[in-house]
């Protein structure tokens, strides 16, 4: 529950909002925040604002890892200088360099999502429409990037963003709170981005000590072996091999699916 008081104080070239935020009914707390200008962008923000943002969106998906907007804004003000690195890595891979040329965006025009389901048995575009069927995901449904102004980093985290479902697809990791924990981790081996970091690291306190003790002795060293081993995971041109079979493609990328395990069926 949310309420946006009317007091707006100019900072620079944007507009600092005052907000008091009820986190319980016997609680709240206010923060300041930047408002978006015409363009949905958030131009020119001081340190200040991006300290605002990132404490409330820390706040936010700490208390609710599934709030995927509050994740997007606290990976985005805080994630400079991975995503430099992250580029980096896409520039010196000839793959990561022609996706950088190209910036394919995973939405419906680019994607003919229907058509992925007639990919044939055990391909990876068959696997990935049965993912995003099976949980009734859309393929547009991942946040625009707001606070980011360099062109080509902005492109580094929306492909970083837009590509977390088809990962979900190939490590075989459920969408829920264990899946999510287990794939930040490798997100971090990968990336040393700072918001997996925070997920890794606070995440497992919500889980109980049964699913916490099999995350840390089963699934935490297989992320980390994974992402440590495996390609670099946004140098694949995920839209071209929508054909191929998934396992062929695992071995090439160098993954396996993540271990079975009941808890992980379970957890929401």
């Amino acid at each position: 529950m949310e309420r946006n008081d009317a007091n707006k104080y100019p900072c620079g070239s944007s507009v600092l909002h005052l907000r008091t935020v009820a986190t319980s009914p016997h609680c709240s707390y206010l923060w300041v925040y930047p408002s978006p200008d015409e363009d949905g962008m958030y131009h020119d923000l001081s340190r200040f604002q991006k300290l605002a943002v990132a404490t409330n969106s820390a706040f936010t998906a700490l208390a609710d890892p599934m709030r995927a907007d509050a994740v997007a804004a606290l990976g985005e003000v805080t994630g400079t200088m991975a995503l430099r690195g992250m580029r980096n890595k896409m520039i010196n891979d000839s793959i990561g360099q022609r996706i950088l040329s190209d910036k394919p965006i995973v939405n419906q025009q680019s994607i003919h999502f229907d058509e992925l389901q007639k990919c044939g048995t055990n391909t990876f575009g068959a696997a990935y429409y049965s993912f995003m069927e099976a949980h009734g995901f859309d393929p547009e449904g991942r946040d625009v990037v707001k606070y980011i102004e360099d062109d080509e980093l902005s492109y580094v985290m929306l492909r970083h963003r837009q590509c977390h479902d088809y990962w979900h697809t190939f490590f075989n990791l459920p969408p829920n709170v264990y899946g999510e924990l287990v794939l930040n981790w490798i997100e971090l081996m990968q990336t040393n981005i700072p918001v997996a970091a925070l997920s890794c690291t606070f995440g497992p306190l919500q889980l109980s000590s049964e699913k916490r003790q099999e995350l840390m002795t089963v699934y935490l060293p297989w992320a980390i072996k994974t992402g440590k081993n495996a390609q670099y995971l946004l140098n694949v041109y995920y839209e071209e091999e929508f054909h191929t079979d998934i396992e062929t493609l695992r071995k090439r990328i160098g993954i396996e699916p993540a271990p079975t395990s009941s808890l992980l069926k379970d957890m929401s």
